[in-house]
């Protein structure tokens, strides 16, 4: 019970760090952005994705790997990498909007569904090997832009140049 403990831990805390640097540096600078622009960065370190690939090397991790969460972990993967170049390639355009929101949609659920398979199929730790970092490093990083993305995706455009605009409401003093 205690890897498991841990391996929980890891990602409790990467969730916290990658929070705190995806408030106090990433979204002050995508903000400003048009949308195209502010979904480029994560785009492209989403083209990273390939990564789960390494789920179904030998060696990488345990032969005890539960094959029906490494094969949807890195199929799901390579179809989020896919996509996010694909946007990437397509951006500004429409249809590079549209992509996007196909990557979006498909790259998070892809990433819940992988911590429902490692659950559901009694994932130990261990199993993954050097691979441990990708969900304890890696996945919430990647969850956290799929958050900004989804941000991005949805904020109104102000009507000079496109730049992202934050809704915030107004306080007064009594």
């Amino acid at each position: 019970m205690l890897p498991q403990l841990w391996f929980f831990v890891s990602i409790a805390f990467a969730f916290i760090a990658w929070g705190i640097v995806a408030k106090r540096y990433f979204w002050p600078k995508l903000r400003v952005l048009t949308r195209a622009e502010a979904l480029q960065p994560i785009l492209i370190l989403h083209s990273f994705r390939f990564i789960g690939l390494a789920f179904l090397v030998p060696g990488v991790v345990s032969a005890d790997l539960p094959s029906a969460f490494a094969h949807s972990a890195a199929y799901g993967d390579i179809i989020a990498a896919t996509l996010a170049l694909l946007s990437l390639a397509s951006l500004p355009s429409g249809v590079g909007v549209v992509v996007a929101w196909l990557f979006n949609l498909w790259g998070s659920a892809d990433l819940l569904d992988a911590f429902y398979q490692a659950n559901a199929t009694g994932l130990v730790p261990g199993q993954l090997g050097v691979a441990y970092f990708i969900p304890t490093l890696v996945v919430p990083l990647l969850l956290i832009t799929h958050g900004l993305a989804f941000r991005i995706l949805l904020q109104h455009h102000a009507a000079k140049g496109g730049v992202l605009t934050m809704q915030t409401p107004k306080h007064t003093i009594p």
